[in-house]
């Protein structure tokens, strides 16, 4: 087994993704504290305001909080004491509830994950089997029809494609609810959204791969053998062309986690990206950090997992 599947190629993916995740979560928590520090307002008020409410806010009410809080400190001091915490892997305080960070993350990505991983798994029921489709009869009709919706798709922010299933399925034809988490359908809108623009991408990258194995040597090969075109394209076609189709879904899966932040705001999705906007409102800096630091590690994480599948679809690249 082990001959089969080679230590040494696992060993390079795992100390490539360890190291790219610790220049990350610097990396991505620092920057993400700067540009809060940037933004204008005063910090102080904002964190009040969001503690209190901007109705019995007031200018003694952000004093107290700049005085319990430390915010007239350096602010070298207050970005050297985040990376103290992150190296014993604590994400801080919210400045806001006074929770701790880790807990309200843990208990957001559970849905943003449901999310995420529904919108995946329907793109790829719709995409990849077009594409496939498609490859097998280069400009087709099917062939010019998938290229036209992947364009219209693709060329959609997924704001306005959410906003456009909304008005249709939901308002005119009432057949789901617009937004909100309590029922089981309202999952279909925010995934379909996203997997729509995902699965446009991979039924193009589908179609590419599979026009190129069936028209390849050893796919001509193993029909000139004598196996029938379905037990040619099972056994050969779809394995080469799964390559492709598996490193394009992890270079997109970037457009998922972006995707995630607007449009969990949008449907009023109780996820990890509805929780980075009300935190940016607030200036809760280390709830801000600790999203941002969660959502960078976990698209670090997907991409090994798509190292690891290539490794596993394509014996040639574990040596």
């Amino acid at each position: 087994m082990i001959d089969a599947f080679p230590l040494r190629p696992l060993a390079g993916v795992f100390a490539r993704r360890a190291l790219q995740a610790l220049f990350v979560a610097l990396a991505v928590g620092t920057v993400s504290f700067f540009l809060m520090r940037l933004l204008p307002g005063d910090l102080a008020f904002r964190i009040a305001a969001g503690r209190y409410g901007y109705d019995i806010v007031s200018a003694a009410a952000a004093e107290a909080v700049r005085a319990e809080l430390g915010l007239d400190r350096p602010w070298f001091h207050a970005l050297a004491a985040w990376w103290g915490e992150l190296l014993h892997l604590d994400l801080g305080v919210s400045l806001v509830s006074g929770e701790p960070v880790a807990g309200d993350i843990a208990h957001q990505l559970g849905h943003t994950l449901v999310l995420a991983l529904s919108a995946v798994a329907l793109s790829l029921l719709i995409g990849p089997p077009l594409g496939v489709l498609a490859g097998l009869r280069p400009g087709g009709v099917l062939d010019r029809a998938t290229l036209v919706l992947a364009v219209v798709l693709r060329a959609l922010p997924p704001f306005v494609l959410g906003i456009l299933l909304i008005i249709g399925l939901a308002v005119h034809l009432g057949y789901l609810p617009a937004a909100g988490h309590g029922e089981a359908t309202s999952l279909v809108l925010p995934a379909l959204t996203l997997a729509l623009g995902l699965a446009a991408g991979s039924c193009r990258v589908a179609r590419d791969a599979m026009r190129d194995a069936a028209g390849s040597a050893w796919f001509a090969f193993a029909r000139t053998k004598g196996l029938p075109d379905r037990a040619a394209l099972l056994r050969h076609g779809l394995r080469n062309a799964a390559v492709p189709v598996v490193a394009y879904v992890g270079v997109q899966l970037a457009f998922v986690i972006e995707g995630v932040v607007i449009l969990e705001t949008l449907f009023a999705w109780p996820g990890i990206g509805h929780a980075l906007v009300h935190a940016i409102f607030w200036r809760d800096i280390p709830m801000v950090q600790g999203t941002v630091l969660v959502l960078a590690l976990l698209f670090v994480l997907l991409n090994a997992l798509v190292d690891l599948a290539c490794l596993a679809i394509d014996p040639r690249r574990r040596h």
